[in-house]
């Protein structure tokens, strides 16, 4: 039962990170987003079943999302520090690897509007079904972005690496158990469409002259 699974797996993402709400979001066939299980503070508004547009997270960052699996912003209001390249360098430093680089403007004011000072967002990923596999997921042997978990905190919160680990290590377990839902469901899907079809058949069958 996925949403049992995310519920339990939301529990103990807060119990490990502490912070007031964490949600599961999974990603539907058009890419929009659905808060499956929320695990909050009894004093903030739920955002257990919303829903939200797929532009929310644009192609860009699913694209990060599959390569840094863990994204973590400590203040969304705290000032940018500045990185200071050596001039030797022919190329300009990409941080779009970094865990805990600074948020584009526009996100941290998409953050503040949710009284959301601090997160911590981890991908959730699963097989790609063989069909749907192209160029852009190869490199990602075969992987899809199944939906994230989202930790939110209305004060600035530092989780240090060896909880994002353990946080990692838990996320991975979830997946793979996921995975085999997500292959139970498809295969129940494909056999009431075989089951249908058959008795489509027997209806013309039986009733052709």
């Amino acid at each position: 039962n996925i949403p049992l699974l995310c519920d339990v797996l939301v529990r103990e993402v807060s119990e490990l990170t502490g912070y007031d709400r964490v949600m599961a979001y999974m990603f539907h066939e058009d890419e929009h987003g659905e808060v499956i299980a929320e695990c909050r503070r009894s004093d903030l508004e739920p955002y257990l079943g919303l829903h939200y547009p797929a532009t929310d997270i644009p192609q860009a960052s699913r694209f990060l999302f599959m390569k840094n699996k863990v994204r973590m912003i400590c203040d969304c209001t705290a000032p940018p520090v500045k990185v200071i390249q050596d001039k030797r360098l022919a190329e300009p430093l990409i941080l779009s690897g970094s865990t805990l680089r600074a948020p584009h403007g526009c996100h941290a004011q998409y953050m503040v509007n949710m009284g959301s000072i601090a997160s911590l967002v981890m991908s959730v990923t699963i097989n790609e079904d063989e069909e749907e596999t192209g160029s852009d997921q190869q490199q990602h042997m075969g992987r899809k972005l199944w939906g994230l978990v989202v930790c939110h905190h209305t004060s600035p919160r530092f989780v240090p690496f060896p909880l994002r680990y353990a946080c990692e290590f838990l996320l991975q377990v979830f997946s793979i158990q996921l995975n085999k839902e997500v292959e139970l469901e498809a295969q129940a899907k494909e056999k009431h469409i075989l089951q249908t079809q058959t008795l489509l058949c027997d209806m013309l069958l039986r009733d052709a002259p």
